[in-house]
């Protein structure tokens, strides 16, 4: 058997490896996955500033290229145009989008300001403050409280711009349910998943049913899992 075209940089904890890892995943298209953290030297080998994930592709046209592409965004795209379907893609219609783009937006939101706003301001505090064990919970809430307002804030807007039902965007999945599920499935495996709403909640609960879902689990937090 011929090896994958593709290979992942990057660690499952990193959730925007998982995002690339989703969709690699719901569209059938093979990869090996190579597992590091941000800033070690494998990933400075592979992104200017050390960032995840990086997609190297091995192959286009029939020629070895080994093309290191880098930012979710661009991967998502790239894996878009060379897989088409099944179609991570939404119409106007769809949720509550009137045009296309809002999708990309909604993808934007949540990497721009769902990732600092969930791992940074609590996610990656709350697990810190955990594993040392030096401090309560109590004390742990106390040092993050103004992270977590800040997130449930965040949260609400989100939920705002989501169908009333299904996923993101309805009944059609796409990149902003891959792009927004790795962040809050990290929170709902803290104290401070006590934050989501019913809607999040249930939301989630039709991602979990996923198989793509499925097959990326393994070495998140969710399941109790750290970096390497």
């Amino acid at each position: 058997m011929a090896p994958p075209h593709y290979t992942i940089i990057g660690t499952p904890f990193s959730t925007f490896t998982r995002s690339i890892t989703l969709g690699l995943t719901y569209k059938g298209m093979p990869f090996t996955q190579v597992r590091c953290v941000p800033h070690s030297d494998t990933a400075d080998d592979n992104h200017p500033f050390g960032f995840l994930p990086t997609l190297i592709i091995h192959e286009i046209d029939g020629k070895t290229v080994n093309l290191k592409l880098r930012e979710s965004v661009a991967i998502a795209r790239y894996i878009d145009r060379v897989s088409p379907e099944p179609s991570l893609h939404i119409s106007p219609g769809q949720g509550k989008a009137i045009i296309e783009e809002q999708m990309w937006e909604f993808v934007s939101l949540a990497g721009a300001h769902g990732f600092p706003a969930v791992e940074k301001g609590v996610v990656k505090p709350r697990v810190a403050a955990t594993d040392e064990g030096k401090l309560t919970d109590s004390a742990i809430r106390t040092q993050i409280k103004p992270a977590v307002e800040h997130l449930k804030r965040l949260l609400g807007k989100l939920e705002e711009l989501m169908a009333d039902e299904g996923y993101v965007f309805g009944s059609k999945l796409s990149w902003a349910d891959f792009f927004l599920f790795p962040l809050l499935a990290d929170l709902k495996a803290i104290p401070e998943g006590e934050l989501l709403s019913p809607r999040m909640l249930n939301w989630m609960e039709e991602m979990n049913k996923l198989e793509a879902v499925k097959a990326t689990t393994a070495g998140t937090l969710s399941v109790g899992a750290r970096p390497p």
